[in-house]
């Protein structure tokens, strides 16, 4: 025998062991699922909230996302200004994003950005590049941007959300227009 046909029927019976191994597996996953298949002998799934090892988190509503974000950019335009708004929830997802007429195509991204930064670091963003001076490899993360006009949304103290507004001349506008967004939730 040579050793190509050894090698062969090394690898033949190998994968004819893996495939009725994995067919045995499939078979039993199948049964056990079958055996208790009516849903009212199952015991619901009830959390413990007194249990140290789970958390509960707060999150914004897309309709709260969604009026926040339009006080923001009714606030820009009662300015005059051209600015885009994000609404991002405590992950960094986007919730809600709004350009404004005639908004620059940097403010997108930027607002969004913003939203993120402030969301973070659970502060404002101006407040935020304050910390530059001291550690500038913070402006390295990826995704954040730190210039005026990211506001934290807060509740019970922890952060839920950021609001991101971009366009304006300057970062405080953009602040200004951002907080206008969080007053609008109550905050």
């Amino acid at each position: 025998m040579n050793r190509k046909s050894i090698s062969l029927r090394t690898r033949l019976l190998a994968g004819g062991i893996a495939a009725v191994a994995a067919t045995a597996g499939v078979v039993g996953v199948v049964a056990s699922n079958a055996e208790g298949t009516d849903p009212a002998t199952k015991a619901p799934v009830v959390p413990d909230a007194s249990d140290g090892n789970l958390q509960q988190s707060t999150h914004l509503t897309i309709a709260a996302a969604t009026k926040a974000a339009q006080a923001a950019l009714d606030a820009a335009q009662r300015d005059n200004q051209r600015v885009s708004v994000a609404v991002v929830d405590r992950n960094g997802n986007t919730l809600v994003q709004l350009r404004g007429d005639g908004a620059g195509p940097q403010s997108y991204d930027a607002a969004r950005e913003k939203a993120f930064t402030a969301v973070s670091w659970n502060a404002p963003t101006s407040k935020l590049t304050e910390r530059l001076s001291s550690a500038p490899q913070l402006a390295d993360i990826p995704g954040t941007l730190f210039l005026g006009g990211g506001a934290p949304v807060a509740a019970q103290g922890a952060p839920v959300a950021g609001i991101g507004v971009a366009g304006a001349p300057s970062g405080d506008l953009d602040e200004k227009f951002a907080q206008a967004g969080v007053a609008a939730l109550g905050g």
